[in-house]
């Protein structure tokens, strides 16, 4: 939020009726009150160097509520009718996989896909933080588990000062615990996600009348008044501003992320084939909104490491198949679009998309038409990342109810991911609030070799 002109706050002593607290939220941004500065410290110590190319990234598109893997990925054509459901499967690029026939544009696409019928692991909770972090958030270290971003924002840094690493798309909901787009956790708040889509929106990042001279003096006094802060507080929690508030006017005089997310600046060609969705929220969950897919194809073109978005709602304990038949074609233009998209754009070897759920649904239709919550397995979709594509991992038994065959931990799944990115789950740690080594994925979880093998 930008504040530079507002009015003179009771025992405001500066002259030009600027609160140092106010001057301090330029460039918030909807970060949910974080400065600007805070998250470009994310590039201490990192190495990164501006306008840097080639960098490594991930899209997360969660999937709020659970989707029911036996209508999508996982159909049970043997099973009694009360589990069996009323979809039908189709075939796909790849002889030998099927999949719903609601889904037909990512059946052409399943060469360039690979599906996970048998993820375990989950923790029943109903909220996204276990496929932000790839850790059960029940047993955490003092400040929490940070999600992937922040850790790539911590070791990675920023590829443009211009390009926050993180940014998290999920918009406020009903539920709020869906709507999460991830915690730095331990991490701190320098590694908290860019959030455009909560608080301040897209109008915050342009400065609207303001002139660079008249930034520079701002910039001056703010810089006189922290070092004299510093001189009588003796805090040290000002250390170093000032090189932040910089970086921080870099952004805020730059273009570059306010075009990313604009998308009148794309091909109008590329913003049909996405399609687009309803913007209103899903009774406590989100939209349906395929744009976001292409904002983040735009983000991490621009550089940013990793995007998260949450697409519609997925708790169907009532009429199931009547709301799939609606979300399931939406998803279905979205998600091929962006792979498709990927591909033509030569980033499919670079950028990693994981498609999830908290949790799967129950093999019994209940009494109202729908699946219940169904914590013992669940189903995910990876394409991109350079990962060895078209084919299934894992399966399920006739029921779809437990995995049969190669259960799969949230944490292969995020040691996978991490090492698309060059970072050996092995080998790297960072420390927590006391100081303690903490690996990146839980103790014996090592990436896919399915995938990466």
């Amino acid at each position: 939020m930008l504040t530079l002109l507002g009015p003179k706050p009771p025992g405001c002593s500066y002259c030009d009726g600027v609160s140092r607290r106010n001057f301090l939220r330029i460039g918030a941004l909807g970060m949910g009150g974080l400065a600007l500065p805070k998250l470009l410290q994310a590039q201490e110590g990192s190495g990164a160097r501006a306008g840097s190319s080639g960098h490594k990234a991930v899209i997360m598109i969660f999937l709020p509520g659970g989707p029911s893997h036996q209508d999508m990925f996982d159909l049970k054509m043997d099973a009694p009718a009360e589990v069996r459901g009323e979809f039908k499967p189709i075939p796909t690029s790849v002889p030998g996989i099927q999949i719903t026939e609601h889904l037909p544009k990512m059946a052409r696409l399943m060469d360039r896909c690979s599906i996970i019928r048998s993820i375990v692991g989950c923790n029943g909770d109903h909220y996204a933080a276990q496929c932000l972090t790839g850790r059960d958030t029940k047993n955490m270290p003092p400040g929490g588990w940070p999600a992937l971003g922040s850790v790539l924002s911590k070791l990675q840094g920023a590829v443009d000062p211009a390009i926050p690493p993180y940014v998290g798309l999920a918009p406020k909901m009903g539920h709020e615990p869906w709507s999460e787009n991830g915690r730095p956790g331990f991490l701190g708040v320098g590694h908290a996600p860019f959030q455009p889509n909560k608080g301040g929106g897209a109008e915050d990042m342009v400065l609207r009348g303001l002139t660079l001279d008249r930034l520079s003096d701002r910039r001056a006094l703010l810089a006189s008044v922290d070092r004299f802060r510093r001189d009588v507080d003796g805090s040290g929690m000002m250390e170093g501003l000032d090189a932040f508030h910089q970086q921080a006017f870099g952004i805020l005089t730059s273009s570059r992320l306010a075009s990313a997310l604009d998308l009148k600046n794309e091909d109008p060609r590329i913003v049909e084939r996405y399609g687009k969705g309803d913007p209103r929220n899903r009774d406590d969950g989100g939209p349906k909104l395929m744009e976001q897919f292409l904002v983040a194809r735009r983000l991490v073109e621009a550089g940013a490491r990793c995007v998260t978005l949450a697409f519609s709602r997925w708790d169907h304990h009532g009429d199931n198949f009547g709301a799939l038949r609606q979300d399931l074609p939406l998803l279905d233009q979205g998600l091929s679009a962006l792979i498709t998209d990927l591909h033509e754009r030569g980033l499919d070897k670079d950028v990693s998309v994981v498609v999830w759920g908290e949790f799967g649904r129950t093999p019994t239709i209940n009494k109202e038409g729908g699946r219940d919550h169904w914590p013992r397995v669940s189903c995910a979709l990876l394409a991109g990342g350079g990962m060895k594509h078209g084919q299934v991992i894992g399966a399920t038994d006739r029921l779809g109810g437990e995995a049969s065959e190669r259960p799969v931990q949230f944490g292969e799944v995020f040691a996978t991911l991490y090492h698309n990115l060059g970072i050996d789950v092995n080998k790297v740690t960072i420390p927590d609030f006391t100081g303690r080594p903490q690996f990146l994925v839980d103790a014996g979880h090592q990436p896919m070799r399915e995938l990466v093998g």
